[in-house]
């Protein structure tokens, strides 16, 4: 048998002598009328009143003969400090009976969860503590919580059981809660600016508004396969030629792609568009969204990440994607260079190119290893060329180009946005382009989507639209270097038997 089993067995059997003795282990209700959180910010006010109730778990107990000291907390945030708040009780035989005393002690473990009653005073070492004078179980807890010191030291096991990381890195918690902060900031400043929330189709008949690989099921009652969809891109501007002008989505996406320090398979994003905007327009309201988030997030005008200080007080930079490929390949007319020139050249950087990679893919496996990782400032990057973003709509001074920009930070993509396409004939030509890669082997191209076409074709107002992996953002003003630490419930391989293992 092993520890884990043994400490098991041992919780099971004091679960039994409460319910023996005619007690709930797992109560409906409590008397709670203040927050740990409140009974420490409010330390003062509370310690008049003769009596408050708390709830919340055990994560400490010290015996001391007749009494027990022990820290209770409830998940609530200390106002100061950001932190969870942690208070200290006593319980001790004189003030609860020898009988309620005794039962605290034989059948109470840490991770518990009790309902305390009692008053608030000052120790003699100057420490916030609860004077218990009577007690109730609301949670046995089966299973015991991570060794306090250490916590969860496996980083797998950090992604499985994301609960008990929680519980034991404040750190975690912390990423987690500005993660939550940044979601909210941007919809009330997309709110404040005039946007509409709307939420739109998950499941598709085609997978659209991205170059990615999607995941396929099927719907019985309808006998159709469907795809969990890649981006809301279309959806999103059918609402545009629906007549609504400004519409965002907070949305849950799904690539059937490889995981990475960068990557995982179900990502949130935010994508935004605007009527009778362009990408121009779109660039300058990214850089006010950034600079203000980074304002609301960390009271100041600059951020770290990677070691490196990133300064969002300045005007962003604005390059061009051909000039930084001409700078990062060596190759003098990057523009104008064939398939060949730029299969050879990725080889001798040490990218490796499939037989259906197309010219647009190797520039940017290039851009990715060579030139991404060194735009650490706030980077704008324009002009890219016109199958690299099949939804996009060209320059009007070079139709080869199209009116696109991606943001950086960090070497980081964060943002990528352009003026939408909106001549269906054009978009038409597009996709046909895109079905010829797909049959060559390009499992990521998009596929033509001819509902889209026709709605195009009622009319679709000049737009500009804006995609933000929300998940790679948080991993960015968290100082993370895997987004699976910026994830709950990241996706990962599922244990087999044998794996499994005593983690606490």
């Amino acid at each position: 048998m092993s520890s884990l089993e043994e400490v098991r067995n041992e919780r099971i059997k004091k679960l039994n002598a409460l319910k023996e003795k005619g007690i709930d282990p797992f109560p409906v209700s409590t008397k709670r009328d203040a927050t740990v959180a409140e009974a420490v910010d409010n330390f003062t006010k509370l310690k008049k009143k003769r009596k408050i109730y708390l709830a919340g778990r055990i994560m400490a107990i010290r015996a001391h003969g007749g009494s027990i000291f022990f820290n209770i907390n409830d998940g609530s945030l200390a106002t100061k400090t950001k932190e969870t708040a942690s208070l200290q009780s006593y319980i001790k035989q004189d003030e609860v009976g020898p009988e309620q005393f005794s039962l605290f002690e034989q059948t109470i473990d840490i991770g518990d969860f009790v309902e305390l009653a009692g008053s608030l005073f000052v120790t003699k070492r100057g420490e916030k503590t609860l004077l218990v004078s009577s007690w109730k179980i609301l949670v046995k807890a089966l299973r015991p919580l991570p060794e306090k010191w250490h916590g969860l030291q496996d980083i797998e096991e950090k992604s499985r059981r994301r609960y008990l990381d929680l519980l034991s890195n404040e750190d975690s918690k912390k990423r987690f809660l500005i993660r939550s902060k940044m979601i909210s900031e941007m919809r009330k400043f997309l709110d404040a600016a005039g946007y509409v929330e709307v939420e739109t189709a998950v499941l598709q008949s085609l997978a659209g508004g991205a170059s990615a690989q999607p995941f396929l099921t099927h719907h019985n009652a309808l006998d159709i396969d469907l795809y969990l969809r890649i981006a809301p891109e279309l959806y999103l501007k059918k609402l545009l030629i629906g007549g609504i002008p400004k519409v965002y989505e907070v949305s849950r996406n799904f690539r059937n792609e490889g995981i990475d320090v960068t990557h995982n398979p179900e990502f949130t994003a935010l994508e935004f568009y605007e009527a009778y905007s362009d990408a121009q327009k779109q660039r300058e309201l990214v850089e006010k969204m950034l600079r203000s988030l980074v304002k609301t997030l960390f009271k100041k005008s600059f951020t770290e990440y990677a070691g490196n200080r990133i300064d969002f007080s300045k005007k962003f930079s604005v390059v061009s994607y051909y000039d930084l490929i001409k700078r990062g390949s060596l190759m003098p007319n990057p523009e104008s260079a064939a398939q060949e020139d730029f299969s050879l050249k990725a080889k001798q950087l040490g990218i490796d190119v499939a037989p259906s990679d197309t010219k647009e893919k190797i520039m940017d496996n290039i851009f990715k290893k060579i030139i991404r990782p060194k735009l650490i400032q706030p980077t704008f990057v324009i002009d890219y060329p016109v199958n690299y973003l099949p939804l996009a709509k060209r320059k009007p001074d070079n139709p080869e180009l199209v009116d696109a920009f991606q943001f950086y930070a960090g070497g980081l993509e964060l943002v990528k946005a352009f003026s939408e396409l909106n001549d269906p004939i054009d978009q038409t030509e597009r996709f046909a382009q895109q079905d010829k890669a797909k049959a060559a082997g390009d499992v990521e191209a998009q596929p033509s989507d001819k509902d889209f076409v026709e709605a195009m074709e009622h009319g679709m107002p000049p737009a500009g639209g804006v995609g933000i992996g929300l998940d790679r953002l948080a991993m960015f003003f968290t100082d993370t270097a895997n987004i699976r630490d910026v994830v709950l419930f990241p996706t990962l391989r599922p244990k087999t038997n044998d794996e499994q293992s005593n983690c606490c």
